[in-house]
């Protein structure tokens, strides 16, 4: 019997509990599929970080590495913490190490859950996006300066490439700046990804996101990549989208929409308004993919502090999440028993979180969502 071992992260504010209730489930349908997950436990997050300062170390990224498949997140951040904090030194961080250079969004509206948009249901909404996930300006390189002359020195050093950056700073006022960087070799691995999966959705149009217009030279460059890398996809014509007249299509005709690829900071912001056009962030899962190491999977929502240990949170997201993950390791029918267990539970109506409009808690969802894939895996 094959066993996962799968590094477990709960991390903060309702992390833990959404989590306990993606193990049930992913437990459960491990028991049906026939294979095993053996959870590695990792208390990086707020708590560690207060009483140790510690974020997360390379010791302890080397021993994900080298011994796990994937890892599950539950959600991070905390207001005892500054702003940024944890989600720099902890899930940039081991974003980065891994080279988790696509985060994978499926916007998929169930049937049942109520959407927005007028008019629209599952049929219009059901496409997945991508987004580059380790460059443009998320590199984390910037600064300030005050009034005079100054200098400053900034770099970035990644596997594939390293940037330095000597500023000579002569300003009237106070000013800050940030600095986005985009390599070929970035840019072209998340474009073929983008194509590859219109190819296997046999898709016609992939979408491709930018601000070529304003933000000429990085994103004029992201323009070019896609250009030459569809030379090796003759069967899909790429159209190219300014990002802000894509938040304007998301609303208008969702159903255009199958694959879209996109930067980094654009995708961060698309992917949000993807989520609220399926439904809301306890439907919204992510992967942070990277297609030959380790990949991590989490819900695409805050750690929601004021809910901790509340049991109130919907799971939904997490849960579908633990299913994107099983599919990334090879259990493609897990998956999908998991994702239909969410359906039926959803269309079932009996059990409903509060966002949802109901009064049940975050383990009553998870029950029913473990209950229904056993009943699912048994037909």
């Amino acid at each position: 019997m094959t066993t996962y071992k799968i590094a477990k992260m709960p991390g903060d504010g309702i992390g833990p509990e959404i989590v306990a209730e993606g193990v049930k489930v992913i437990e459960k349908v491990a028991e049906l599929k026939g294979f095993n997950v053996d959870w590695v436990n990792y208390d990086n997050g707020a708590d560690k970080y207060l009483e140790t300062g510690e974020l997360i170390t390379e010791d302890t990224l080397k021993e994900i590495k080298d011994t796990c498949k994937a890892i599950y997140l539950g959600a991070l951040g905390d207001p005892r913490c500054k702003p940024g904090i944890l989600e720099k030194g902890i899930l940039l961080k081991t974003r980065f190490y891994f080279d988790q250079y696509v985060n994978l969004r499926p916007i998929k509206l169930l049937e049942g859950v109520d959407c927005p948009l007028k008019g629209k249901g599952p049929k219009d909404i059901d496409f997945t996006v991508i987004r580059e996930n380790t460059e443009d300006f998320y590199v984390g390189i910037g600064g300030r300066a005050n009034a005079g002359k100054s200098k400053g020195h900034l770099e970035v050093i990644r596997d594939m490439w390293k940037v330095k950056f000597d500023l000579d700073i002569e300003n009237t006022d106070e000013i800050a700046y940030q600095i986005g960087v985009m390599s070929k070799n970035g840019a072209d691995r998340v474009i073929k990804y983008g194509y590859d999966l219109a190819k296997k959705q046999n898709v016609e149009t992939a979408y491709f996101v930018d601000k070529a217009n304003v933000l000429s030279d990085i994103y004029s460059f992201w323009r070019e990549r896609v250009v030459e890398i569809g030379k090796q996809y003759p069967g899909i014509t790429p159209e190219y989208m300014f990002v802000d007249a894509i938040t304007m299509w998301f609303v208008k005709n969702p159903e255009w929409f199958k694959v879209v690829t996109t930067p980094n900071m654009f995708g961060d912001i698309i992917t949000d308004l993807g989520a609220m056009i399926q439904g809301g962030l306890g439907l919204a899962p992510g992967g942070n993919i990277n297609p030959k190491g380790v990949s991590m999977f989490e819900p695409i929502h805050g750690s929601a502090p004021k809910y901790k240990g509340m049991n109130r949170a919907n799971p939904l997201a997490t849960i579908w999440a633990g299913a994107m993950m099983l599919d990334e390791v090879g259990q493609g029918p897990a998956h999908d028993l998991i994702v239909n267990a969410i359906q039926g539970v959803i269309m079932d109506g009996k059990v409903k979180t509060k966002d949802l409009g109901g009064n049940n808690t975050c383990s009553d969802m998870g029950d029913a969502v473990a209950k229904k894939v056993e009943e699912l895996g048994g037909i």
